[in-house]
């Protein structure tokens, strides 16, 4: 270290450090002091190097102790001496801390994003030009930590954390996927689409953002006019409990302009081939839907879902169905196809999948789809196949609705390798009531004398009715002093199955 001044020195030494709780070697910390009082050593910003830890205690000749928070030094590694820099004004440490918690703030929020499934990307992007939400992240850091910034620490990384992850998961939670907007817009998430709101409205200081939001589409222009948000959705076909119900659920949806946000939506629906009548239920399923950017994430990832093979003709159906779909986040979507893919499904039966049951990808990889798949293979069943012909049955929780399935045709003496078979014959066995459809029917089935191996050749009796067609198909073939197959009592139409009936008759 060059200075013109040697500058008066306090030999420190360094003790046993947290949280690693490894005993340094006894290094020297020569700190400036501008009195004979030790407790004028500075307190700077910066983590020490040498351990990395979050805290160091150090003690000085006169036994006075410090907690050195993350000291900014100078380091001479041919020396023994540790220069810490002079005392500087409070400004600057201030100045210094909030530009530090700044940083910090911006981290947590991308992760933050990440992990609701933004791509990395993405995730800066927005933390980028968010710089207004950032400064309320820091604000709320000071309210959390009063004391500590008066008393001029700066802010661990963990303690940050748990002060700002509860509050960005209750936004998350409050606007859904209308988080993106709220953080870019930051402090008025909907001021480019914000009429002026009446003086008269009855907003308290206390007022929850659901009673705004509900007032907001109540309360009369100044011309005594609905709002405009309201008035089109009248003329679109809903009515005015629908919209209070629709802003109930999702607030934000009361701050979205007419002009930039539903009707983009309302006119791409109507493109796609969706009737304006269906339009309103689409909206009231998932109102997100009208928040999502058209050119950043909508179009993108309609394309994304026709490339892996979801039919281009049938989005009006697709949508029609589950709206949720074009709301949830690529890598979500991507995380699904990589696990059908896995799974041995092609991409074209991929494309098939989610035409089919869109709502499939509403489904957790690790909660539901991996846990299914691994329980029918342990029963013989082919995963790939079913998943295929009944997705439905993907959703289902093993251990509440799968395994009671099972275990019903265990207790009747079926094995377990014709569990498998009937399963693969007819996929949705297991999403099937047990007391509403498998017990009165197996019991139904024991009365007509059948062989348990006709129920393991044709498991879809159980998806017939059991008063509409079993048993009148049942009535009608006895009465007729014939015996067919179950499925051919049951599989075939009427005019078939009399046909059938007559010819057995003449052929005895």
């Amino acid at each position: 270290m060059t200075c013109s001044e040697v500058p008066p020195r306090l030999e420190l030494l360094l003790v046993t450090c947290q949280p690693r709780g490894l005993q340094l070697p006894p290094w020297r910390l020569s700190l400036s002091r501008s009195s004979s009082s030790c407790r004028s050593c500075t307190l700077v910003s910066r983590q020490l190097p040498i351990c990395n830890a979050q805290s160091c205690e150090i003690t000085c000749s006169s036994q006075c102790f410090f907690s050195i928070k993350r000291t900014e030094f100078l380091y001479d590694a041919d020396a023994d001496d540790l220069w810490v820099p002079a005392p500087q004004s409070p400004a600057s440490v201030r100045s210094r801390l909030l530009a530090a918690e700044r940083e910090e703030a911006k981290a947590v929020l991308s992760l933050f994003l990440r992990q609701k499934g933004l791509r990395s990307t993405l995730a800066a992007r927005i933390v980028n030009k968010s710089d207004g939400f950032i400064e309320h992240l820091v604000s709320k850091l000071q309210i959390a930590y009063r004391s500590r910034y008066a008393e001029g620490r700066e802010l661990s990384t963990p303690e940050i954390r748990d002060a700002l992850i509860p509050y960005l998961e209750a936004l998350s939670k409050e606007h859904g996927d209308s988080l993106v907007e709220v953080v870019e817009n930051f402090p008025d998430p909907f001021s480019m689409e914000r009429e002026a709101l009446s003086s008269s409205m009855p907003f308290t200081p206390t007022s929850s953002n659901k009673q705004k939001a509900i007032a907001r589409i109540t309360t009369a222009t100044s011309g005594g006019a609905l709002p405009e948000l309201v008035r089109y959705l009248l003329d679109l076909g809903m009515d005015h409990e629908e919209i209070k119900t629709i802003v109930r659920k999702f607030p934000a949806f009361a701050y979205y302009s007419v002009d930039r946000k539903i009707k983009p939506l309302v006119e791409l629906l109507l493109e796609l081939g969706v009737s304006k009548s269906s339009i309103p239920g689409i909206i009231k399923k998932r109102p997100q839907l009208c928040g999502i950017s058209m050119s950043d994430n909508l179009k993108p990832m309609m394309a994304y879902l026709e490339n892996i093979g979801v039919n281009k003709a049938q989005w009006s159906k697709v949508i029609t169905r589950f709206p949720a779909l074009l709301t949830y986040s690529r890598n979500k979507v991507e995380t699904t196809v990589s696990f059908l893919t896995e799974l041995g499904v092609s991409k074209k039966n991929i494309g098939k999948i989610l035409t089919r049951c869109p709502h499939l990808m509403s489904y957790s990889v690790d909660d539901n789809l991996r846990p299914t798949a691994e329980y029918f293979w342990s029963i013989g069943a082919d995963a790939a196949s079913l998943i295929q012909k009944s997705p439905q049955a993907f959703g289902l929780n093993v251990e509440a609705k799968l395994k009671p399935i099972t275990e019903f045709f265990l207790a009747r003496e079926f094995s377990i390798e014709e569990i498998g078979l009937m399963t693969n014959r007819f996929g949705i066995i297991h999403t099937l009531s047990l007391e509403e459809n498998l017990l009165p029917k197996y019991e139904f089935f024991l009365t007509m004398e059948y062989p348990r191996c006709e129920l393991v050749k044709f498991p879809q009796y159980f998806g017939y009715s059991l008063y509409q067609r079993i048993k009148p198909r049942y009535a009608r073939m006895t009465g007729c002093g014939v015996r067919l197959i179950l499925n051919q009592m049951l599989s075939v139409s009427d005019d078939r199955f009399e046909k059938i009936l007559e010819k057995k008759k003449t052929g005895l």
